[in-house]
């Protein structure tokens, strides 16, 4: 099955809420119409032919100090795992960290679960953006649905606003 990239600011129907008013200031944004069935990275590759280097995932994290609970966003390539509970723990100064459960993960993005993304998050939420998917000439990515994804190049997701880039595998 081959994908029909078009530019995202066309086709905001395709994207969530928050993502539809982000994607505007991302240069060269392009989404594609999905079966949403397979919009779990392993499943989307094999069906729609993109390698897993060319995939990223977005992983929110909940980081905890002092009864306070922060948030952020990880950027790593669909090959690669985050380290949680060491460079992420650490960068973002917290005693505890940990993938955010699911459900609080949706509520509090305003994306569904497997297609969340780093544009349009919470303007607080550092995005961190590990140094691979920087590098990248261009990356799939969530688009806020499960019904589509979006293709950003690597420099566009460090040039967010909040974005960090670093190692984040460990």
């Amino acid at each position: 099955m081959t994908l029909q990239w078009v530019p995202a600011a066309e086709r905001t129907d395709l994207l969530a809420d928050p993502v539809a008013r982000a994607v505007r200031d991302v240069e060269g944004a392009e989404v594609a119409e999905i079966d949403p069935d397979l919009a779990d990275t392993a499943a989307f590759c094999e069906k729609y032919g993109v390698t897993l280097d060319e995939s990223a995932n977005c992983v929110v994290v909940a980081a905890k100090r002092g009864g306070e609970t922060r948030y952020a966003a990880c950027m790593v390539l669909a090959t690669m795992r985050v380290d949680v509970n060491g460079v992420v723990r650490r960068h973002l100064d917290a005693r505890k960290a940990s993938f955010a459960p699911m459900a609080e993960a949706v509520e509090l993005t305003g994306m569904e679960y497997g297609g969340i993304t780093p544009l349009g998050l919470p303007e607080e939420w550092p995005i961190l953006v590990d140094t691979h998917v920087a590098e990248h000439a261009r990356v799939v990515i969530g688009s806020g649905v499960r019904r589509s994804k979006l293709a950003v190049s690597g420099a566009a997701l460090a040039g967010l606003k909040r974005a960090e880039v670093l190692s984040l595998a460990g």
